[in-house]
């Protein structure tokens, strides 16, 4: 057994002092780290617990423009049924119950699900499988193996390995942005960004800078209260990984859609905003023909692998079924839907 240091950091300048040491970690609820460590995948020399940091973040609360504050360390149950979160951001609501379950929500955070690793069962191997992600240049056993969950969007010859989270994809759609801090003081970065496409660089999930702390997730103003929706596709109902997720969330002008925001989870290394099924369903009234031929056209430019052809077309109609249910479309609710 190796052995493990330990440090309860006071506030967020004695975390970020404490995280300098080579071989540190912050943690959170621990509910992804700590499997990590089980299995052999991260092995951290020190932790360093920030659950008892507090203020901003461990608080969700109004800006003055309007949008949303969620503190880093907000609790996924507690983001969850906050009447701020469920009144004026349902789609963040229902994408975060959508996720784990109860016991797990209780302890998780929603700054480390932000940094969740991927569910890749190669990666989670240490004895038998090359993983580019856990280990640089060893290569990635998924390509020429068991790949009916990896990606369709964005994968590289390195890597093929989806992003797990829920939240993520609700964040997505709804242009979230994150606020972190770190020795070169505070930044802010816009929720596209966050997360990292693998490239050649598989091992490196996202644009954190080497012992930056998330400290919150902001939301702009919503005007998509009234139409949204998340509808998570998987194999099981309780505590399974998406296999294709889809957040929608709609605004309109009488019969056009004025607002337009749609993302996919399960089908690439970070969310999936659907930019080309959103332009073309902007400023045109939603039709059945219409729907359909966007999200076709969205997955026009998915590559599949061996074993998961199945997620175009669950794809593509999970972004028909998500739009039609936040849409309000009732007779609607069930299209798209793969018996």
């Amino acid at each position: 057994m190796e052995a493990i240091s330990y440090e309860r950091a006071t506030d967020v300048a004695a975390a970020l002092r404490a995280v300098r040491e080579p071989g540190a970690m912050f943690i959170g609820g621990g509910t992804n780290l700590l499997d990590l460590m089980k299995g052999g995948v991260a092995r951290p020399s020190k932790l360093v617990d920030i659950t008892r940091l507090g203020g901003e973040l461990d608080a969700i609360s109004t800006l003055p423009n309007g949008g949303l504050h969620i503190g880093a360390l907000v609790r996924n149950s507690d983001a969850a049924n906050h009447p701020l979160v469920r009144e004026g951001y349902p789609l963040l609501a229902q994408a975060l119950l959508a996720g784990a379950s109860a016991q797990l929500r209780n302890m998780a955070t929603v700054g480390g699900n932000l940094m969740q690793r991927t569910r890749c069962p190669y990666f989670y191997d240490t004895a038998f499988s090359a993983c580019n992600k856990r280990l640089p240049g060893s290569g990635c056993s998924a390509i020429e193996g068991h790949n009916r969950s990896h990606a369709i969007f964005g994968a590289s010859a390195q890597c093929i390995a989806v992003n797990p989270s829920d939240m993520s994809v609700a964040l997505a759609a709804l242009d979230a942005s994150v606020h972190v801090a770190g020795d070169e003081g505070k930044r802010i970065i816009p929720f596209s960004e966050f997360h990292r496409l693998p490239q050649d660089r598989p091992d490196v999930d996202t644009t954190l800078r080497p012992g930056e702390l998330i400290t919150a997730v902001r939301l702009p103003p919503s005007g998509f209260a009234q139409h949204a929706y998340y509808l998570k596709l998987r194999d099981r109902a309780s505590y399974a990984f998406a296999l294709v997720s889809a957040a929608a969330a709609l605004q309109f002008d009488g019969t056009t859609v004025s607002n337009l925001r749609i993302a996919l989870g399960g089908v690439a290394h970070k969310p999936w905003r659907a930019t080309h099924a959103e332009q073309m369903l902007v400023g045109r009234p939603l039709t059945d023909a219409g729907l359909r031929d966007a999200a076709a056209a969205e997955l026009r430019e998915a590559h599949p692998q061996r074993e998961n052809h199945f997620k175009v077309t669950l794809a593509e109609r999970a972004i028909v079924r998500a739009v039609n249910v936040a849409a309000g479309r009732s007779g609607h609710a069930n299209a798209g839907v793969i018996a």
